[in-house]
């Protein structure tokens, strides 16, 4: 379910909430494929099924950095801002991938406001995703990601 902040400045008295999980998302090789394709990265442990059954994870994974962009498919699930001019994705302040993404995983995000402050403007926060993996003890990507809110002008 989708935490609602009615308007940016709710945002303000946020930090601490948790704000739910997406839907899980199934990464298949061919999610993990095109990946490879749009980043240039095709090394074998991504996408030779073949070779990496006898690698160190006895199949492919996914990409770290396509763990890390689904933090932008689980935010929106987990997390809306209304009446608002703008959102912007300013970035992330610490990524980290503590486990292996196997093929044929499912994973979602999970978030917590740890950070909201006043801008010029505006307001920017920061939400802590976890990306865990279904029947893992570790996450696949823990991330702080950073957004900045513009309110709507009448």
């Amino acid at each position: 379910m989708t935490t609602i902040f009615n308007h940016p400045a709710e945002l303000l008295n946020a930090v601490g909430r948790h704000l739910g999980h997406s839907d899980w998302l199934e990464i298949d090789q061919r999610r993990i494929d095109l990946f490879a394709d749009a980043t240039g990265d095709h090394q074998w442990i991504h996408v030779d099924p073949a070779r990496a059954a006898s690698g160190p994870f006895g199949k492919t994974i996914a990409h770290g950095y396509l763990t890390l962009s689904l933090a932008n498919q689980f935010l929106p699930q987990i997390m809306r801002v209304d009446n608002v001019s703008m959102g912007v994705n300013y970035g992330c302040e610490k990524v980290r991938f503590p486990a292996p993404v196997p093929v044929g995983s499912r994973l979602r995000g999970g978030g917590e406001v740890i950070d909201a402050q006043e801008l010029k403007g505006g307001v920017q926060v920061v939400v802590r995703m976890t990306i865990e993996i279904e029947g893992s003890e570790r996450p696949a990507c823990v991330i702080d990601t950073i957004s900045r809110f513009f309110p709507a002008r009448d």
